[in-house]
């Protein structure tokens, strides 16, 4: 078998008002509530309206993406550990995640229209066999027989890289 690279991957999420899907929106709506009831813990005073205002003017700010992220783990728990939107070659979900890392990109909370949020799914482990073309082939570990290939795309990269070997598994 050819010498293979744990890998892990990252898909990042974006999520504004204008996002489509039911859970896209319910991520988006008790996102920008949670940011709203915790903005005033940072700016008492409601001095900087523009979420990159605070940020820059309150260092400790920075703690709103973990924060917010409180309000979304209900709705990550729903995806079943399944990173959503991403389909292999024959259209199946084949990606799965144990880590996500919740991010703030812009926000004012007195405009729910420039709340906007990413969501960067981190993959469970993989391993990277080869590149055909544009695709990835890769399989799991714990059935490292049974491969499937991913399209390189938009908002999708290599996380981590290892070199390793099928035969190393454990």
């Amino acid at each position: 078998m050819p010498s293979a690279r744990n890998t892990t991957l990252c898909y990042r999420k974006l999520i504004n008002h204008l996002t489509p899907g039911s859970w896209e929106q319910l991520v988006f709506a008790d996102s920008f509530q949670e940011y709203r009831m915790q903005v005033p813990v940072f700016d008492p005073k409601k001095e900087y309206p523009q979420f990159a205002q605070l940020i820059h003017a309150v260092p400790q700010a920075e703690k709103l993406h973990h924060r917010v992220s409180a309000a979304v783990i209900g709705y990550l728990r729903q995806l079943n550990g399944i990173i959503p939107d991403i389909t292999d070659n024959l259209g199946l979900k084949m990606l799965t995640f144990d880590n996500f890392h919740f991010e703030i990109i812009n926000s004012a909370s007195n405009d729910k229209t420039k709340h906007q949020v990413a969501i960067n799914f981190i993959s469970t482990p993989l391993w990277w066999i080869d590149t055909v073309g544009d695709y990835l082939l890769l399989s799991k570990p714990s059935s490292p027989e049974r491969t499937f290939l991913l399209k390189l795309q938009p908002f999708i990269s290599i996380h981590t890289c290892q070199h390793g070997n099928h035969n190393n598994l454990g």
